[in-house]
């Protein structure tokens, strides 16, 4: 027998150098646009707890107290009110309105106490109550606030 050289290859098994590096460099590529939007991911999320915590959280202890005491905490008072009674105003106050570890104020997701005014300069008829943000100087444009 005669051994004859198909013109047609024979199915190729695996890959070459050539596609194992291009599959590698995608993966890089995309493992380097991951890494770098990273803070951006993470700065949403720490935003978004401090909005939630802004708007509902502190919202409910807030009314709660109003209702009991017949107006919210003085800016003098602050949210310390919601945890210890105020001064003179015992007789009235049927806290702790929310939880606190240890005592201590709750801080937002940059480690710094969230910010409290009655009234407020944002909601004159209300309160404001915010996070300093990111920057952490209040009266900033990436304060975040219920208003």
């Amino acid at each position: 027998m005669q051994n004859v050289s198909s013109p047609v290859r024979k199915a190729r098994r695996g890959f070459t150098l050539l596609e194992i590096l291009i599959a590698v460099a995608i993966v890089g590529m995309l493992v380097g646009l991951a890494v770098t939007n990273t803070d951006k991911i993470l700065g949403q999320s720490q935003e978004g707890v401090a909005k939630l915590f802004v708007n509902e959280s502190l919202k409910t202890s807030l009314v709660r107290y109003r209702i009991d005491m017949g107006d919210f905490p003085s800016t003098e008072e602050g949210i310390k009110a919601l945890i210890v009674a105020p001064e003179g105003k015992t007789d009235k106050w049927r806290g702790p309105y929310m939880e606190a570890k240890g005592g201590n104020l709750p801080v937002d997701p940059w480690n710094e106490p969230y910010q409290y005014r009655y009234p407020g300069t944002h909601n004159t008829e209300s309160y404001d109550l915010f996070s300093k943000g990111r920057d952490k100087t209040a009266d900033t444009p990436d304060d975040i606030g219920n208003w």
